[in-house]
C-alpha cells in the first residue's frame, strides 16, 4: 500500500535543469512588507515559506538560492517581522514569512504579526503555494499546527518541507516521517508530497527548486 505523503521524486532532467536556472538567474529582495497596503504588484506567481523560529528557513532560502546572505539569519527568535519578497527572475516572487512561535516578543507585536499573516494568506490572489517548513529533530509541533490550520482556512495550498535532515540519523528519519504524515493527514489543505532537504549537505534542493519552477 502507498504511503500517504510520499517524499517528492526526483525531477526529471528537464525540471532539474529548469529549477536550476531559475535561481541561477538573478535573485534580488525587493520590499519588506508590514501591511497589506505594501505588498508589490500581483503581477507573477509567488511561493512563500513559513516556518517556527530557529527552523533554518533563511539556510534554506540561502541554500536555495546559492547565495550567502540573501535571507539573513537572526540569532533572535522572531526577529523577522516583515513579510519578506525577493524576485526570482521575471517570472516568481518569494516570500519569506515572519518566523511564528516566538515566546520573547511582546503580545501586541505577535499579534499584529498574526493578523497581517491571515491578511496575506487570504488575500493574496497569485500565492500558488505555501511551503511549510519542519524541522527534522522535532517534527510538527503544537505551533506548527497553528499554521496549517490557517493555511486550511485560508485555502492556500501548502507542502511540508522537512529542514536538518542531517541532524537525525535513519531511524529517527523514519519515525519523524511516520510523525509528520500523521499530522498532515488532518489538514484538507495539505499538498500530498513531501520535500526532505537539508542546506548543509544539499539533500532535496534541486529537487525543491524544480517544485518552485513548476509551479506558474
Amino acid at each position: 500500500m502507498a504511503l500517504p505523503f510520499p517524499e517528492a521524486e526526483m525531477p526529471d532532467e528537464a525540471a532539474l535543469e529548469t529549477g536550476r536556472l531559475l535561481f541561477a538567474g538573478p535573485v534580488d529582495f525587493l520590499k519588506g512588507v508590514v501591511a497589506m497596503s505594501g505588498l508589490p504588484p500581483a503581477d507573477r506567481a509567488e511561493v512563500c515559506f513559513a516556518g517556527r523560529s530557529n527552523v533554518g528557513k533563511s539556510s534554506l532560502i540561502n541554500a536555495l538560492t546559492g547565495r550567502k546572505s540573501l535571507a539573513r539569519a537572526s540569532n533572535t527568535p522572531g526577529r523577522t517581522q516583515e513579510v519578506n519578497y525577493f524576485t526570482l527572475g521575471e517570472s516568481h516572487y518569494l516570500v519569506d514569512l515572519p518566523g511564528y512561535g516566538y515566546a520573547e516578543a511582546p503580545v501586541a507585536v505577535v499579534a499584529k504579526w498574526q493578523a497581517l499573516l491571515k491578511s496575506f494568506l487570504q488575500g493574496r490572489q497569485t500565492l500558488r503555494r505555501a511551503f511549510v517548513l519542519i524541522d527534522a529533530r522535532h517534527g510538527v509541533k503544537a505551533v506548527d499546527e497553528e499554521i496549517l490550520t490557517l493555511l486550511d482556512k485560508s485555502a492556500v495550498t501548502f507542502q511540508a518541507v522537512l529542514t536538518k535532515v542531517d541532524k537525525i540519523g535513519p531511524r529517527d528519519r523514519a519515525k519523524v516521517l511516520e510523525q509528520v504524515r500523521g499530522a498532515l493527514q488532518k489538514h484538507p489543505a495539505a499538498y500530498p508530497e513531501l520535500v526532505v532537504t537539508s542546506s548543509e549537505t544539499g539533500e532535496g534542493i534541486a529537487t525543491l527548486r524544480a517544485i518552485i519552477a513548476g509551479i506558474a
